[in-house]
């Protein structure tokens, strides 16, 4: 008798199947044969292997927004790729100005090649790309950009490169104005591809000033800019705790010019890192920003590396030093305790992040076809406790832990080193609603 032909190589069974661009929430069994999504489906029959994920939810393949995963080139800044992708339940990263048109071939061979992640990229406006997470102010400016040069690196590399990193802030500002947005807006208009702007003081000024004339400038530097920017651009860190976000230091308010740039079309990116607040994400929120895409931004200073041992005091030094554990799951549940449906905090992760990359074709969901790049996470119950860089403490009554992924329909686990433990709120203490 001849032998049975299995339909499929892979079910996933009995999970909670969440994916916002196919309009589909509830239990589905997901088939995948040749490296692909075969079928999402109940009751599927006929595998060469069966997992059980009963209990967990099962999602597109999630997407980091803002990833640092140029290692080693970019100094002490820049971490494995699989321990942000696929060991952290993530199967795409977008680097965020790790390479630059000088080093984007490398990046291709080291990088993109030799990691089991999906690894893309927003190439650098500066020649340096982001050379130990920019602490160096002096590399950042006008001179340090070439427009030409990286035009062409990005026409070499459209299948790896989907946007251009730039900043804003008012330490670069107090030296150059805004001509470094201007050239990276000239970079973007020329190559067709968003910009992706970091907000939030990151050098001191040129001159030392009072705090209040720091918001003052800070405030007066997001008016300037926001009406540089075009539809599909992205401004970050609408949460941060530095002077020059979305919220004025001095009124308490979101600009209104950010209000427009988003009315027109410019999309939000949360770029947690180690500038998320709660008090400034809980303000921003009440006062309509809503993340459309949302951003771990792990890196060299904000996290703790096998083997590394306690910060050390030129660690600490870097604009972008942190402490507060997290990851792309935490900073998920984050958005849920802050209020998000879980829907929506997915799309940001899914659907919405693809678009930014203009991969929406490609990625972000479980379509019949797609390669196989699935999340499986489980948001376990309790009282948990997140914290922030600026010292806040906040209770969750959930927990998003990521348990695998499947990378072409690949497994990984969850195992990256990078991972922190979920942390318990004392016993004492009730937990909040989310």
């Amino acid at each position: 008798m001849a032998a049975t032909t299995q339909k499929f190589d892979l079910i996933l069974r009995g999970g909670h199947v969440v994916d916002p661009a196919q309009n589909r929430d509830g239990l589905f069994d997901v088939g995948i044969r040749d490296s692909k999504i075969a079928s999402v489906a109940k009751g599927l029959k006929g595998a060469k292997k069966i997992i059980d994920v009963t209990g967990a939810h099962v999602l597109p393949g999630m997407i980091d927004t803002h990833a640092h995963v140029y290692r080693h080139i970019t100094g002490k800044f820049g971490l494995e790729a699989d321990w942000c992708g696929v060991g952290s339940g993530v199967t795409t990263l977008i680097d965020q100005g790790g390479p630059s048109s000088i080093t984007i071939d490398g990046f291709r061979k080291y990088v993109v090649e030799a990691s089991a992640s999906r690894v893309v990229s927003f190439i650098s406006t500066y020649l340096v790309g982001g050379m130990e997470g920019h602490m160096y102010d002096s590399l950042h400016g006008p001179d340090q950009i070439n427009v030409k040069a990286t035009v062409r690196a990005i026409n070499d590399n459209r299948d790896i490169v989907k946007g251009i990193k730039t900043h804003a802030e008012v330490g670069g500002a107090s030296r150059w104005g805004v001509e470094v947005l201007k050239l990276a807006k000239k970079i973007s208009r020329e190559s067709g591809l968003p910009i992706y702007v970091h907000l939030g003081q990151m050098w001191p000024t040129k001159k030392r000033i009072s705090n209040e004339q720091r918001q003052r400038e800070s405030d007066e530097l997001v008016r300037a800019i926001a009406p540089l920017l075009d539809p599909g651009d992205i401004l970050a860190h609408p949460f941060t705790r530095h002077p020059g976000g979305f919220i004025s230091g001095i009124t308490g308010e979101v600009h209104p010019v950010v209000r427009k740039a988003i009315d027109r079309g410019v999309l939000v990116d949360v770029g947690h890192g180690s500038h998320f607040d709660f008090n400034i994400a809980r303000s921003a929120i009440a006062q309509g920003i809503v993340p459309y895409t949302l951003g771990a931004d792990m890196h060299g200073y904000n996290v703790t590396q096998p083997g590394e041992g306690k910060a050390s005091a030129l660690k600490s030094a870097n604009p972008f030093f942190g402490v507060a554990p997290f990851s792309l799951c935490i900073a998920m549940t984050e958005l849920l305790m802050l209020g998000m449906d879980f829907t929506d905090v997915v799309k940001t992760v899914t659907c919405n992040a693809a678009i930014i990359a203009g991969m929406q074709n490609e990625i972000g969901t479980l379509k019949r076809g797609r390669d196989a790049d699935v999340s499986v996470i489980d948001i376990k119950p309790g009282s948990w406790k997140l914290s922030d860089n600026s010292g806040n403490h906040v209770i969750s009554d959930k927990i998003i832990v990521p348990r695998f992924t499947l990378r072409m329909g690949e497994r990984f686990e969850a195992d990256s080193p990078l991972l922190p433990a979920p942390v318990k709120a004392p016993a004492k203490t009730k937990a909040k609603a989310a």
